[in-house]
C-alpha cells in the first residue's frame, strides 16, 4: 500500500514592510559638497596664522608705545596712520576690496591705541549722531567716546586735556560751512591745532518700530528733512514732520514714544530719520536705508588736538585771518597765494564778533606750513591782515569713510 505524501500547509502571502519615511535633509556640514570641507580646513589654518601674526604685530605695538611715552610723543599720529593705510592698500592684490581692507586696518589701529595708551575721543552728540559715526569710523571701536553735547564743549575739553582728541564737523557738501565750528576757532582755544581731516559719506535712514504704513509722524533735524525732501514727498506726503535738535535725539524720541504706545496697547506711529548707528543704540529698526535725495552727501570733519601733525608730502593747511582795514585787503591776501602757486581749496567767513560788518576769513591751502612756498605766502599774506593764525597743517584726506 503506497504511503501518502505529506503536503506542507499553503504559505501565507508575503507582507511588504511599510515604507520608511524619507530621511530629513542632512545638515550642511554632513552633505557631500565636493571640496567644501577641504577649503574650510584651509581657512581655519589661515585664521590661526592670522591670529598669531596679529598678536605678533600687537607685541611690536606695545614696544612702540613704550618708546613714544619715553620720548613724550603722542600716541595717535595721523601721518603714520596715512602711511600704514597707503602701504596696505598698495599691497592689496584682491579680491578683498580696498574699502574692506581699510576698515580692518582702522580697527587694528584702534586696538593698537588701547595697547599703547587708552584714548578718549570727544564728539558732538548725542550718541548716534553723524559726528559719532565719523568718530567710530576714524578711530575704531576700541577707544572711548565722550558725548560733549556742543561743538564748543569739544574744543574746551581738548584744551583742558580731559579728552585726547576731538572731532568736529567743518562743512557739508550740500549745507555749507558749520558756523559753530568756525566760531569756536574764531573765539580762540589756546594752542589747539587741526591734525587730520575726515570725510564721511552721510546716509539717512528711516527708522521705526512699526509697519511702514502705520507711520504718522517723522522726527529729525530740519536740515535732514530738506536733504530727503523728494523721498518724503513721494513716500510720506501726509506724515507730520516734527523738528528735532538732532537726528540722534529724534531716534531716541521714537524709541520713547513707541514704548509709551505699546504700554497702553496703541499702535506706534512714530518714525525718525537718522543714522543706522542711532537705531542700533536706541533699539529702533531700519525700515528704509539711503533715503537722501543726493547720494553724494559728504560731511568733512576736523580732528583737533593740542599737538601738531607731522608733514607727509600731501597736506593741507587751514588759516584764519582778519584783514587790515584798507581797500583791497582781502584781494591782496588771495593774490599772495595765487602768485606763490598755492591752491586754495576752501574759503569761508564769519562775522568777526568785534565790530559790525567786519569778518573773519577761513581758507584751506594745499601744502604744509613748512613747505617753502606756503611758508612764504603765509608770511606775506600777514602783511595784509590785522591778525593771521595757522590753525594746523595735516594730511589731506584721500578716502571717504
Amino acid at each position: 500500500m503506497a504511503k501518502k505524501r505529506k503536503t506542507s500547509p499553503p504559505s501565507k502571502p508575503a507582507v511588504k514592510p511599510a515604507p520608511k519615511p524619507a530621511p530629513a535633509p542632512a545638515p550642511e556640514a554632513a552633505r557631500a559638497i565636493p571640496g567644501l570641507d577641504s577649503v574650510r580646513i584651509r581657512i581655519d589654518r589661515l585664521d590661526r596664522k592670522l591670529v598669531d601674526l596679529l598678536n605678533e604685530r600687537a607685541s611690536l605695538v606695545v614696544e612702540v608705545g613704550k618708546l613714544k611715552r619715553a620720548a613724550g610723543l603722542p600716541i595717535y599720529t595721523p601721518h603714520r596712520e596715512a602711511q600704514v593705510l597707503e602701504k596696505a592698500i598698495r599691497a592689496n592684490q584682491g579680491p578683498l576690496p580696498n574699502r574692506t581692507l581699510e576698515g580692518i586696518y582702522r580697527e587694528l589701529m584702534s586696538g593698537s591705541f588701547t595697547l599703547q595708551q587708552p584714548l578718549r575721543i570727544g564728539y558732538l552728540g548725542p550718541p548716534g549722531s553723524y559726528s559719532h559715526v565719523a568718530a567710530v569710523k576714524q578711530f575704531g571701536s576700541s577707544v572711548e567716546f565722550e558725548d560733549l553735547h556742543e561743538i564748543g564743549g569739544v574744543f574746551t575739553e581738548v584744551q583742558r586735556g580731559h579728552v585726547n582728541y576731538g572731532l568736529v564737523p567743518i562743512e557739508n557738501s550740500t549745507g555749507g560751512g558749520v558756523v559753530e565750528t568756525l566760531d569756536a576757532f574764531r573765539d580762540g582755544h589756546g594752542e589747539i591745532a587741526i591734525i587730520a581731516e575726515v570725510q564721511l559719506e552721510v546716509h539717512h535712514s528711516l527708522l521705526a518700530n512699526c509697519a511702514p504704513k502705520a507711520i504718522k509722524r517723522i522726527h529729525s533735524k530740519p536740515e535732514v528733512f530738506s536733504q530727503c525732501r523728494i523721498w518724503l514727498a513721494t513716500q510720506y506726503p501726509q506724515a507730520e514732520l516734527v523738528p528735532a535738535a538732532s537726528s540722534s535725539r529724534a531716534v531716541k524720541t521714537v524709541a520713547d514714544e513707541t514704548k509709551q504706545a505699546l504700554a497702553i496697547g496703541a499702535v506706534p506711529g512714530s518714525a525718525a530719520i537718522g543714522s543706522e548707528l542711532a537705531g542700533q543704540i536706541y533699539g529702533v529698526n531700519t525700515l528704509f536705508a539711503k533715503i537722501e535725495d543726493k547720494p553724494n552727501n559728504i560731511t568733512r570733519f576736523f580732528v583737533i588736538s593740542r599737538q601738531q601733525a607731522h608733514k607727509t608730502g600731501d597736506d593741507k593747511t587751514s588759516i584764519m585771518f582778519n584783514t587790515a582795514d584798507k581797500p583791497g585787503a582781502l584781494v591782496g591776501v588771495l593774490a599772495v597765494f595765487d602768485r606763490a602757486g598755492v591752491n586754495l581749496t576752501h574759503i569761508d567767513k564769519r562775522p568777526s564778533g568785534r565790530n559790525n560788518w567786519q569778518y573773519t576769513f577761513f581758507i584751506d591751502a594745499q601744502g604744509h606750513r613748512d613747505d617753502p612756498a606756503v611758508a612764504a605766502a603765509i608770511k606775506e599774506a600777514a602783511t595784509h591782515c590785522k591778525d593771521l593764525t595757522v590753525l594746523g597743517s595735516y594730511p589731506r584726506s584721500k578716502r571717504i569713510l
